[in-house]
């Protein structure tokens, strides 16, 4: 998993599962759904927007795991909410 975290030579900036959870995040300036941070993921404009035309929906879930890991999200009456230190 280690891998997946940070940008390598095998895997691009835009992929690491930190910058998905950075464009997550940036989401979450109100709780909302899981399908609703989806779609506006998916609907941004500029470069996240093409980032995430190629992100497959598996690799944003992992993002949101590593978010709650780390203790930066949760859900909350099917509502995903930032967690503020």
């Amino acid at each position: 998993m280690t891998a997946l975290l940070l940008p390598s030579k095998h895997l691009p900036q835009e992929r690491a599962l930190l910058t998905v959870g950075a464009c997550v995040l940036k989401q979450l300036n109100r709780p909302k759904t899981v399908s609703a941070v989806w779609q506006e993921l998916r609907r941004n404009s500029g470069t996240e927007r093409e980032h995430a035309a190629g992100l497959a929906f598996d690799w944003f879930v992992l993002a949101l795991d590593l978010l709650f890991c780390i203790g930066a999200i949760e859900l909350n009456e099917g509502l995903l909410r930032r967690v503020e230190p």
